[in-house]
């Protein structure tokens, strides 16, 4: 019953003059953003809403205890090759002392137009000093997952960042292959190395996971290929 009101929002929030931008009002203890731009991650950016083709948007708000909550639409579903989908989450974030902050929430994906396609996902975060800390459960009709991850800010004399992420994946039917094993559940993990360099940041990405050959095919992870991977990545802000 809400997806016709929710749609057309998400679709007023896509209009071309309103494109990546965000409107955002304090309304008492209140504080509202409207855009067509994700406005906030969660678990210390472990959990981050995306965007699915050109049709977008979303609402915040965040209330001055910490408590906040927001509804994401990263496809409103207009063009023939996609599906409307509504991510909407609650959560409670606080910061205790200026090194220390902790973050609870859970976050509900709907996607009415794919049979068995919700999900639901608990996740935490948690920041010390430089160091920020998240994890996540997901649980869907076919599979659950777990993961952690960690930011160990710039380690000292190398001004470098690392982060690490580890994920495990329990499959509610097993993954039957043309031998005749079965794939049960796996596991996939990734380490990024960053270094700011002349104005332009490196990224310097190893991923993995513990299927192998025939196997992949049963993959499903965060990573963009089951096999191990290296990526180099450059990016620089020009505005």
């Amino acid at each position: 019953m809400l997806k016709p009101s929710l749609m057309l929002t998400a679709g007023l929030l896509a209009a071309p003059h309103l494109h990546a931008q965000t409107l955002q009002r304090e309304l008492g203890d209140f504080d509202l953003k409207l855009g067509t731009t994700p406005t906030r991650s969660m678990a210390q950016g472990l959990v981050a809403p995306g965007t699915i083709g050109s049709f977008h948007g979303g609402i915040d708000v965040t209330h001055d205890s910490g408590w906040y909550f927001g509804q994401w639409s990263p496809s409103v579903g207009l063009t023939p090759d996609s599906n409307f989908e509504l991510d909407s989450y609650l959560g409670y974030k606080r910061r205790l002392v200026p090194d220390f902050g902790y973050e609870l929430g859970m976050i509900s994906y709907t996607r009415p137009d794919v049979a068995d396609g919700n999900s639901h996902q608990l996740y935490a975060g948690m920041r010390v000093f430089e160091s920020r800390f998240g994890a996540a459960f997901s649980e869907a009709v076919d599979s659950r997952s777990g993961t952690l991850f960690a930011d160990f800010g710039q380690l000292p004399l190398f001004n470098l960042d690392v982060s690490v992420k580890v994920s495990r994946y329990s499959l509610s039917s097993p993954y039957a292959l043309g031998d005749g094993e079965l794939v049960e559940g796996f596991s996939d993990w990734s380490m990024q190395v960053s270094r700011p360099l002349m104005g332009v940041d490196l990224n310097l990405i190893y991923s993995s996971s513990d299927l192998r050959g025939g196997e992949c095919v049963a993959y499903s992870g965060h990573n963009p290929a089951c096999d191990s991977m290296v990526t180099l990545k450059a990016q620089r802000a020009f505005f």
